[in-house]
């Protein structure tokens, strides 16, 4: 199971990512292996873009309702086959499938994860043992690497963590400040723009207030132990979907952030 995956997966993604590599080596580009993690980040966000745009419009949906749905589970709380009824007849009348969010999860998935462990394990390549390991799962010849790449951004080890740099780079406390705060903005717009008021009880409100500051820290984090290649890797996906969220649904929760900035202009 796990060769077939590396099969569909891991080796098409190495094989791009390599070729965005020779590409930009060809060009004398800067910090070529760096740049290639966020072109290669940015075509699978395209790639992906129809699916996204799928399960955020369902995510924005089902909020719109979520005010009726809480009046139907007080008023049928005691008969389930009613209310299930009922919740039939809402979805169909705001015209909501609330499973159309789950198959754009699924697809995305295998996707999202080859990607992390593609640059996971090349970031941290520093041999020509490791180069040639890659050289191995190479469709063309023309692609194949005959040394070790640079792998650094603004003289940072792609494949060293914040935490390793810290006391030689300061600076480097940055990379996971700035991917806490670009996920923290982006589950800001997650969020309806007008909070829906619920039970206390309702577990669902809790804890998506609660992811709204949990998630980030927990991103940030990871970011500040794992490879500074990882962070740029998931700082362009945060980057695309604040652009995808703000284009199909708008700031959402964001929205009062972005009132007062006008204001202030």
């Amino acid at each position: 199971m796990l060769e077939l995956f590396d099969l569909l997966f891991t080796y098409p993604i190495t094989n791009i990512l390599v070729a965005f590599y020779q590409l930009l080596s060809l060009v004398n580009a800067p910090y070529a292996l760096a740049l290639s993690i966020v072109l290669l980040t940015a075509i699978i966000k395209l790639l992906l873009w129809p699916f996204v745009s799928t399960q955020i419009k369902t995510a924005s949906q089902m909020q719109k309702i979520t005010p009726h749905m809480s009046a139907l589970k007080e008023k049928h709380k005691g008969d389930k086959a009613k209310l299930n009824e009922e919740m039939m007849k809402l979805y169909k009348e705001h015209g909501v499938n609330p499973a159309a969010g789950c198959l754009p999860l699924l697809i995305q998935m295998p996707i999202i994860i080859s990607l992390y462990n593609v640059l996971n394990s090349t970031v941290s390549v520093t041999s020509i043992a490791g180069i040639n390991k890659i050289n191995s799962i190479l469709y063309f010849d023309f692609l194949h690497l005959n040394h070790i790449w640079d792998a650094t951004l603004f003289s940072l080890k792609l494949g060293a963590s914040p935490q390793s740099l810290l006391n030689s780079s300061p600076v480097v406390i940055l990379v996971p400040v700035i991917t806490g705060v670009l996920q923290f903005v982006l589950s800001k717009m997650m969020m309806p723009e007008v909070p829906v008021k619920s039970d206390k009880g309702d577990f669902q409100s809790a804890f998506q207030a609660q992811s709204l500051f949990i998630f980030p820290v927990m991103i940030g984090f990871y970011s500040f132990i794992l490879p500074i290649g990882l962070s740029l890797y998931w700082n362009t996906f945060s980057l695309f979907g604040i652009l995808q969220q703000y284009l199909l649904v708008g700031p959402g929760g964001a929205k009062p952030w972005l009132d007062k900035v006008k204001k202030t202009k």
